[in-house]
């Protein structure tokens, strides 16, 4: 097929057709080296074309795709690896590249049924430890198809796609619903406000989230002519704030869509394509889906908070080798418990209020604060620290450590900031606190433990100061 597919601005085109070619190639490459339908292959490489026909590659021999954060230090890495137990690790882009120019094809697909494993998402768990939140084909396939429906794409659009590829929201989402519909996809290697502006005209979809778009917002250009022939604009990943929404809205004269979805169960609820799509709330659940909220003894509430919970097609069997989470995660009747807080109208349209746990988005990316926590604690002058999310205008959340430094340390210069900072090398640089705070005490509870929602409370304005 000679129909567009990804067009890389200052580089080449790939077709349809030319992408067939390429993931045959990569499906080759990875059965030299020993891969067969069933086993993990752990992929850790830049958003490329090559990245892209790897995974199609992937699924094409009926293996599992295993997509890690670029920004995992080799140690994070070396924990995935051993959880997995991958048949093959792809790091180098080099190497993909060498392997696809001289593979032999593999013709056709190995055919796997719904109820096979086709991804494994690692996701932060309650203990900070990651988990693998397993997605079938199955999963994949109804997931795609209703949101091909529910979000109209249709051939002739052109995608604008500055998302990362190593999670969900890039890779199965934005591509799965694109490729289904055979259209076009602007595919920028990151985001850049200047270059996603630079696209924006000649884009009928753009996906991103809330950080994209408040970055393009300081850019006088990004206005109703840049989106002159946008017909979406989807925001997810993290919860966008109603003044953005609106901020948006005034500007380009497109109001955001905001969906609700996670590892675990792709996406579960959108607002409407045709229809209001309130500032604040991630609309109804999609179709086939069904999302209740229920209160600390289980009851199904309306318009009062509760947990959210989910029930349909598209929510994944549980986790990698973790029968005790996958347990957890579930209710006696079957219903998958998200950790997030939110509140059901009557007509079923979902806000969220917070997540149960503590973990922080920052930028669209979780950070889970144990990991963090463990870190600092181990200085020898620190006593305690807790981190939190707070609110940033730009990453929606920022990482924010409160430190107790050991009396006479002098740990309230700056001093001890350089010295934590260099702790957390081995950690990715996104789950980097942005600011250390020096306390004499954290507050607690009658329990002891430690009130980070007052720390939330105190310093709330932090970042807008």
């Amino acid at each position: 097929m000679d129909r567009p597919f990804l067009r890389v601005p200052g580089g080449a085109t790939v077709t349809y057709g030319e992408m067939d070619e390429r993931s045959a190639l990569a499906a080759g490459w990875l059965r030299s080296l020993g891969v067969a339908a069933g086993d993990r292959v752990v992929v850790q490489l830049p958003k490329s074309v090559d990245a892209v026909a790897l995974y199609l590659g992937i699924l094409r021999l009926g293996a599992v795709h295993v997509p890690l954060n670029t920004a995992y230090t080799p140690a994070e890495v070396e924990w995935f690896v051993a959880d997995a137990e991958p048949a093959a690790v792809v790091h180098d882009a080099g190497s993909l590249a060498r392997g696809l120019h001289r593979s032999q094809p593999v013709g056709g697909v190995v055919e796997r049924g719904p109820e096979d494993l086709a991804a494994l998402v690692y996701t932060s768990g309650t203990t900070g430890r990651p988990k693998g939140a397993m997605l079938t084909h199955g999963n994949l396939a109804s997931n795609a198809l209703t949101l091909e429906r529910a979000w109209a794409f249709q051939r002739t659009d052109v995608l604008l796609h500055a998302l990362p590829i190593f999670h969900v929201h890039g890779l199965m989402v934005a591509l799965h619903t694109a490729m289904l519909s055979t259209c076009e996809v602007i595919f920028l290697e990151r985001f850049d406000t200047g270059e996603a502006l630079a696209s924006l005209p000649d884009a009928t979809v753009m996906m991103g989230v809330p950080t994209h778009y408040s970055r393009l917002m300081t850019l006088e250009g990004f206005d109703a002519g840049a989106c002159s022939r946008v017909r979406l604009l989807i925001s997810g990943s993290a919860p966008m704030t109603a003044e953005l929404h609106r901020a948006v809205a005034r500007r380009t004269g497109c109001r955001v869509l905001e969906r609700y979805g996670m590892s675990e169960a792709l996406m579960i609820t959108s607002n409407p394509y045709d229809g209001a799509r309130v500032a604040g709330t991630v609309g109804f659940a999609l179709p086939g889906v069904e999302v209740r909220v229920c209160d600390d003894d289980g009851a199904e509430v309306v318009e009062r908070a509760g947990m959210v919970q989910v029930r349909g097609p598209n929510v994944g069997p549980g986790y990698w080798r973790r029968p005790d989470a996958t347990s957890e995660s579930r209710t006696t009747d079957g219903w998958f418990i998200t950790g997030d807080v939110g509140r059901l109208d009557g007509d079923g349209r979902l806000t969220l209020e917070g997540r149960a746990t503590d973990m922080i988005i920052s930028g669209g990316l979780n950070v889970y604060p144990v990991e963090i926590e463990q870190i600092l604690d181990a200085h020898p002058a620190v006593v305690e620290s807790a981190v939190v999310g707070l609110a940033h205008p730009d990453l929606g959340e920022a990482v924010t450590a409160f430190v107790v430094p050991v009396p006479g340390t002098g740990g309230s210069g700056g001093g001890l900031t350089r010295e934590l900072a260099g702790t957390l090398t081995d950690i990715a640089r996104f789950k980097h606190p942005k600011r250390f705070v020096t306390v004499e005490q954290l507050p607690r509870n009658a329990m002891g433990k430690v009130l980070k929602a007052e720390l939330r409370a105190h310093y709330a304005d932090l970042f807008s100061k």
